[in-house]
């Protein structure tokens, strides 16, 4: 995961999720072409995506070694693509992990348009 990242950084997410008395945090941040979760103000994990006209194409995402196998790359999958959903967006899972969430997780179909093998 690339280090000039700060998820501190002041901003006006377009999306978020935050639940009360929760430690994790999701924003999308359209001028940085990526979803950001902090876990307790740490950055954990990263989706990143490139927009198309009605579509996201997701690229890479990435949770960091200490936060790995604890669900929270699945949780950070699930709200990407709702997101995107509820965006009217159509999504590209050019992402290895987005792809296999896809895969896992019926109920995307009508809003995926897989990438050409």
């Amino acid at each position: 995961m690339a280090n000039d990242v700060d998820p501190q950084a002041p901003d006006d997410p377009t999306a978020s999720e935050r639940a009360a008395g929760d430690a994790v945090v999701i924003e999308r941040h359209d001028e940085r072409l990526r979803y950001d979760m902090t876990v307790e103000g740490q950055r954990a994990a990263v989706s990143q995506f490139r927009l198309e006209p009605g579509a996201i194409v997701f690229t890479h995402t990435i949770v960091r070694p200490e936060f790995e196998g604890k669900g929270l790359g699945s949780r950070l999958a699930k709200f990407v693509l709702d997101d995107a959903v509820a965006r009217g967006e159509r999504i590209v899972p050019e992402c290895p992990f987005i792809a296999a969430y896809l895969r896992r997780n019926p109920g995307y179909e009508a809003s995926v348009d897989w990438p050409a093998a």
